[in-house]
């Protein structure tokens, strides 16, 4: 089946997940494993707007609507991907890690700075 129309499909599941964009899940618990999750164009740009592509999950419900995100990250966490079959990171969503806000002032990673303002790269 393919995932946006629901009409059987001749390619593997895997070649439509290979279309989304990857998000790796950075959770502040002792536990996490920080699993990958493909997200479709539209998930993603509900979660990183502008070009970012480090997002905190309370900013990004301070900006959005909640049933839509709902909905979105519903999707999302059926859409497991092993790291090994990942091709490649899209975004970064950080759960419980304020701290982390201050290194990405502008939410893109390769903006990356140090508390004084010095870059990390």
């Amino acid at each position: 089946m393919d995932f946006f129309s629901g009409s059987p499909v001749s390619r593997p599941v895997s070649s439509a997940l290979a279309l989304m964009k990857n998000i790796q899940v950075i959770d502040g618990a002792i536990n996490s494993v920080y699993d990958v999750f493909a997200a479709t164009d539209d998930e993603f740009s509900l979660i990183f707007p502008d070009g970012q592509d480090i997002a905190f999950i309370d900013e990004v419900y301070e900006r959005g609507n909640a049933e839509a995100l709902d909905k979105a990250f519903k999707n999302i966490w059926e859409r497991r991907i092993p790291k090994r079959d990942a091709n490649g990171i899209h975004g970064l969503l950080f759960y419980e890690l304020e701290e982390k806000k201050i290194y990405y002032p502008t939410r893109k990673d390769e903006e990356a700075i140090n508390p004084n303002g010095s870059r990390l790269r």
